[in-house]
């Protein structure tokens, strides 16, 4: 099947508990959490000098929050700011306020609909002092952070611009080293090509992901995933040309590179197209799009 013209950058050069200006505003520390789903580990960032805001404190890590309370050492943390609430971005923040104080700011996911199992990477206990929407502004001296709500990862997802630098801090939204997950039922692809469609009508300079490296040019590479993604959906329309009906089959022959303990998670992405497929008339299926239906072209 054909492949999508778009190129990963996972060089990046970094040392765990230690403390990176990556750029004037912006210094950055990355947890030693590494993972199929979190490359290296979950990053950090810490914006400005003096009175500071942190970005995605992480997981529950003694020594991430050590190494942060190192770092903020002498510097009044006025605001911990979260991505979004899957484990590996959220949770640090109860633990970071106790360090060294600051207000906890975020957004609770959508609630899923009764019956719905539920997620277990999302933080069930997430308690923000300051919840968030989109446009939702926090500054210091020297720096601001407007809040883009960016569902489709997560309903709660929200990138942070930072004004002065004219840089995104993207989240897992978008990342350089990999493409997102999108997995229902919280997840959504509809949701996220939409966002990704407002990330390109942004002027942004440079993206700050929540896992690997910087993006540069980053509207040719939001271009280059939004064309992976249509290149996923020709290959499922592909597969029900062809008589393979069911997740399973599809993920076997979409994602045959792919060592077998990726495959649930491959499967989590087939849905998330079905979904946007069925709900734009382009598959249909009986009954609601599931993980165990059986599709067809209409």
């Amino acid at each position: 099947m054909a492949e999508s013209a778009l190129a990963f950058r996972k060089e990046m050069k970094f040392a765990y508990r230690e403390v990176a200006q990556v750029s004037p505003l912006v210094r950055r520390v990355i947890a030693n959490n590494p993972s199929a789903f979190t490359f290296h580990g979950t990053n950090t960032y810490i914006i400005g000098r003096g009175e500071v805001a942190v970005i995605d404190p992480g997981p529950i890590r003694d020594d991430h929050v050590d190494a942060l309370a190192r770092a903020l050492k002498g510097e009044q943390v006025t605001h911990i700011l979260v991505t979004h609430t899957h484990m590996d971005h959220s949770p640090g923040a109860t633990m970071l306020k106790q360090a060294v104080g600051g207000r906890v700011v975020g957004a609770h996911p959508r609630p899923l609909k009764e019956g719905t199992p539920p997620v277990e990477s999302i933080q069930p206990d997430f308690a923000p002092d300051l919840e968030i929407g989109d446009g939702s502004v926090v500054s210091g001296p020297g720096w601001t952070l407007e809040a883009i709500h960016t569902p489709g990862h997560m309903s709660n997802h929200h990138c942070f611009a930072l004004a002065e630098e004219r840089a995104l801090f993207s989240g897992d939204h978008v990342m350089g080293w990999n493409t997102s997950i999108v997995s229902p039922p919280d997840g959504n692809m509809r949701e996220y090509l939409s966002s990704l469609s407002r990330c390109m009508m942004r002027e942004d300079e440079i993206y700050w992901p929540g896992h690997g490296p910087e993006i540069v040019a980053p509207q040719a590479y939001v271009r280059a995933l939004q064309g992976h993604r249509r290149m996923r959906e020709t290959e499922i329309a592909s597969c029900l040309r062809n008589g393979v009906a069911t997740i399973p089959e599809m993920v076997a022959v979409m994602y045959r590179h792919l060592p077998a303990p990726m495959h649930r998670a491959a499967a989590r992405a087939v849905l998330a197209h079905l979904e946007h497929m069925v709900e734009t008339g382009r598959a249909v299926t009986d009954g609601p799009a599931t993980a165990d239906s059986s599709y067809r072209l209409p």
